[in-house]
């Protein structure tokens, strides 16, 4: 019985250690290339219009920071903070 009990906690060590790997070796994947000009990037920028207030949700664009859309006839300011960039 004793056997048994060491056969399951190697097993189960084996296990946590081929998982934990598993997920370091996820966090260094070296980051993909950025795709070719023309082609749209996934982003998530929130525009706000200063006359009127209307929020926009931009989750794709032709560019890492685009220009801002219109609104009111005016650009419309970036709310998202600059660290989200």
């Amino acid at each position: 019985m004793f056997w048994f009990r060491v056969l399951v906690a190697l097993l189960a060590a084996g296990v946590l250690v081929k998982v934990g790997m598993a997920v370091l070796g996820g966090f260094a994947r070296p980051v993909p290339a950025a795709p070719p000009p023309g082609e749209l990037r996934k982003v998530r920028l929130t525009y706000r219009c200063s006359i009127c207030s209307t929020e926009v949700r931009m989750t794709a664009a032709n560019d890492q920071v685009p220009e801002p859309p219109r609104h009111c006839q005016e650009d419309m300011d970036l709310v998202t903070p600059v660290d989200d960039l």
